[in-house]
């Protein structure tokens, strides 16, 4: 007989609690799940998203003002160069000619206008000469005049033969007729000297007309011989670099382009759908595929586009023809990024995006209220200071009118050059400007201010 119990079998008072607690575990964990799930509701009910988004920016075109052979190249593609740096030198012998002959045909201009002055003297003279040449005639014919009535009144007596008073006759035609020639004589002298003075009237040498026409040629020669130097209009990075030494250009023909890319927004092609809630100046959180959502940007919506992609496409569709499928149609909506987040991870032009947009606040609009109150951008290194060429005209002045220290009394006209802090240095322009700011900078204007600053020489 085998001493071996038998199993025990379990006790089903004992094993009750075990299931309760099991239920207790699965009740807890559907009451966390659905605490969860309000929670992603409620905290992603208000955000709208799309990956329909890309990087876009500025891509500044470097071309001439003038036609000429490259002889430098600055920089290459992918370089970094600072607004004002030199990236082009085109050939100047032709633009220095033109300077040299500019320079010539001023100072002829100025000789001739210097002879027109001295003619009024010249035909002033030549007018008082006249006069007294009249002056005296006037008194030869008086006097032959004088001589015939004396002598008609003894021919009458026989006291003088009538030969002699024919011939005192012809003496006073003679001088009535040198009277008229030399009225005549002085009318010619002082028209012409009218006619030279209107070309004087009112005017210097220094500031002639013609002074001035030939003064602004030199401006312009001066102006084409800077301009065979190109300069970086703002700080940013060479791309598409087609240009070549030994190449002939010709003015306006893209060379390379410069890419500031800490002035860069993403285009966020939103559902036509979706646009009932968006407005300017909503907070967007946004990542980049090139860094993966462990990165993080952060902008604000600075505006909504003024039509559909499909409005401005280069073939726009015909919906009125044909079979018809309706096709949501998608709107560029305009996010500003942070240019400090930029600085630390920068990104390029067309890169995707994932673009996250906090709708929750609606009080804002979706059309900016009022044009901007600034430039949206200025650069300061085409303000070529003409102070040279204005030396150089003031200098080939003096050295031919005979006139030492003349200046060339001209002023350019007035530009629009902004300032530091982006006013623009021109009466009607300031005006202008002000009357803007003065209805106010909201909505988009406060994005742009605090996600766009506008320094001197950037975008």
């Amino acid at each position: 007989m085998s001493n071996t119990a038998p199993p025990a079998r379990p006790d089903p008072v004992a094993a009750a609690p075990s299931g309760r607690t099991g239920l207790w575990v699965l009740s807890l964990l559907a009451l966390a799940c659905l605490a969860v799930g309000l929670y992603e509701l409620r905290a992603h009910g208000s955000q709208i998203e799309t990956d329909n988004a890309y990087v876009q920016g500025n891509a500044v075109q470097i071309t001439p003002q003038i036609a000429g052979t490259v002889l430098m190249i600055g920089a290459d593609d992918t370089d970094f160069v600072r607004a004002g740096q030199a990236l082009l030198r085109l050939d100047p012998a032709d633009t220095q000619v033109a300077l040299d002959q500019a320079e010539a045909q001023l100072a002829q201009t100025v000789r001739e206008v210097r002879t027109l002055f001295a003619n009024n003297n010249t035909l002033s003279a030549q007018l008082t000469l006249r006069d007294a040449e009249l002056a005296r005639l006037q008194s030869e014919a008086s006097r032959a005049r004088d001589d015939v009535q004396r002598r008609a009144e003894l021919v009458a007596e026989g006291a003088v033969g009538r030969e002699e008073f024919e011939h005192a006759k012809t003496q006073l035609a003679a001088a009535e007729s040198a009277v008229t020639a030399a009225r005549a004589a002085v009318e010619a002298a002082r028209a012409q000297l009218g006619s030279n003075r209107s070309l004087t009237d009112r005017t210097q040498v220094d500031t002639h007309p013609n002074v001035l026409r030939a003064a602004f040629r030199v401006h312009e020669a001066w102006l084409a011989r800077r301009r065979v130097e190109l300069p970086a209009p703002v700080d940013g990075y060479v791309a598409r670099r087609s240009v070549q030494l030994g190449q002939r250009v010709q003015a306006g023909a893209p060379l390379m382009s410069v890419i500031p890319l800490d002035t860069l927004w993403v285009d966020a092609n939103f559902k036509e759908s979706q646009l009932g809630q968006l407005r300017i100046g909503q907070p967007a959180t946004l990542s980049a595929d090139v860094y993966g959502t462990r990165i993080r940007y952060h902008g604000r919506v600075l505006g909504l586009g003024a039509g559909t992609g499909a409005a401005f496409a280069l073939l726009p569709q015909q919906n009125a023809t044909g079979n018809w499928i309706k096709i949501v149609q998608r709107v560029p909506v305009r996010i500003a990024l942070a240019r400090d987040e930029l600085v630390r991870h920068p990104l390029r032009l067309g890169l995707s995006m994932v673009v996250s947009v906090d709708v929750s606040d609606s009080k804002g609009r979706t059309l900016a209220e009022a044009p901007r109150a600034r430039p949206l951008a200025s650069t300061a290194v085409f303000d070529d200071s003409d102070g040279e060429a204005e030396a150089t005209v003031r200098q080939i002045i003096a050295a031919n009118s005979g006139t030492p220290g003349a200046t060339l009394a001209v002023h350019p006209l007035p530009r629009l050059t902004p300032s530091s802090s982006g006013a623009v240095n021109s009466t009607a322009a300031s005006s202008s400007f002000s009357s803007m700011a003065s209805t106010g900078s909201t909505g988009a204007n406060r994005v742009r201010d605090k996600f766009e600053p506008l320094p001197s020489v950037r975008y």
